[in-house]
């Protein structure tokens, strides 16, 4: 999960006027959300079907070994994980490879489908030398939504999923190729029979039904939200590097000849008073982030994934993401841009104040 600022439920359509503006007579401020790689709302279809579940599909659908984890760094030159790297990286005790699909951050898409073949190529030679097998996992949460994802040209045993990425409920999946035939799954935990033994609890019908609601509107429409985010992003990149000294603008996420997801801009402004968090304090339109909410206890330190690919210590710092969604428009584009540019002339102060900080 990543962080984001904290919404009330409206909070994306008005905003509370600010102390001393006029009260009444000072029209509400307009609030932009772009961190949809934070989470995304719910389609109406998706609460419509989720209503019906929990209205009429109430019923209970189903009445100390050692551990090594060797960690793989990304390419400073593209964003990536090396495929040779992470076959270097097997040992003969390995089991189970697992590679995000799109990175969060950056959006840099890693070459999933590569390192499946060479694993499949690794795994009959493991064979002859009476080796285990070694498996393939990749977290899609990321990338379901925002491009086609699919598991048999990625050529993974698993793939996880994440609904509340994708305009979904806040529930998970797990693709297993060939369950309890090709690819091995065993419970940790224990109790009910529930899910053919793999998990105790009954299960979340509506959110199930949600989650398949949303997967079936990504199916159908994918296409389409891909080129409107991919649009959107690509407008806010130029928008910012018009209003910006293009000296001062540090694309992080843009790495020569490597894809990435078409809705996601991480940047950064240099300047040493305009740390990422310091300047979303000062925006009045922008809801972003800096980053992923799982390292948001680490307020003053910079994305370790911004360095892992070779950002310097300075622009990292000053990092923001911004991810647009499905109803993301150029206009709303615009209000932020304006809304950073005013966050900057704040922080700064007067041009010649520059100079003596």
């Amino acid at each position: 999960m990543e962080a984001a600022v904290a919404l009330t439920g409206d909070a994306r359509g008005r905003a509370a006027s600010q102390p001393g503006d006029g009260g009444e007579n000072t029209p509400p401020e307009r609030k932009v959300y772009m961190d949809y790689n934070a989470t995304t709302p719910l389609e109406p279809e998706v609460i419509q079907v989720m209503t019906e579940a929990m209205r009429e599909a109430w019923g209970n659908p189903s009445s100390p070994y050692p551990t090594a984890v060797t960690f793989v760094p990304v390419s400073k030159v593209s964003g990536q994980v090396e495929v040779e790297d992470i076959l270097a990286a097997v040992r003969p005790a390995t089991c189970l490879v697992t590679v995000m699909l799109a990175n969060n951050e950056t959006g840099v898409i890693m070459p999933i489908a590569e390192i499946s073949q060479r694993i499949k190529a690794l795994n009959r030679k493991r064979a002859a030398s009476g080796l285990p097998v070694v498996l393939v996992h990749t977290d899609a949460a990321q990338a379901l939504g925002k491009r086609r994802v699919d598991v048999e040209a990625l050529g993974v045993d698993f793939l996880t999923i994440v609904g509340h990425k994708f305009y979904g409920p806040r529930i998970g999946a797990l693709y297993v190729r060939g369950l309890g035939e090709l690819t091995p799954l065993y419970p940790m935990l224990f109790g009910g029979g529930q899910e053919r033994n793999f998990r105790p609890g009954t299960e979340n019908t509506p959110m199930i039904a949600g989650l398949g609601k949303a997967a079936e509107l990504v199916t159908k429409n994918c296409e389409a939200y891909e080129a409107h985010m991919r649009d959107v992003r690509d407008y806010l990149e130029e928008r910012l590097l018009a209003e910006f000294d293009k000296q001062r603008i540090h694309l992080n996420s843009r790495f020569p000849g490597t894809e990435r997801l078409p809705n996601t801009c991480n940047f950064s402004i240099r300047g040493p008073q305009l740390q990422g968090r310091v300047l979303l304090a000062q925006c009045r339109t922008l809801l972003a982030s800096v980053g992923a909410a799982c390292h948001s206890d680490q307020v003053d330190r910079p994305s370790p994934v911004l360095l892992s690919c070779g950002i310097p210590f300075d622009v990292a710092r000053n990092a923001l993401r911004l991810s647009v969604g499905r109803s993301t428009t150029r206009a709303e584009v615009d209000l932020v841009v304006q809304d950073l540019k005013q966050a900057v002339a704040l922080l700064e102060g007067p041009p010649g104040a520059r100079g003596a900080s």
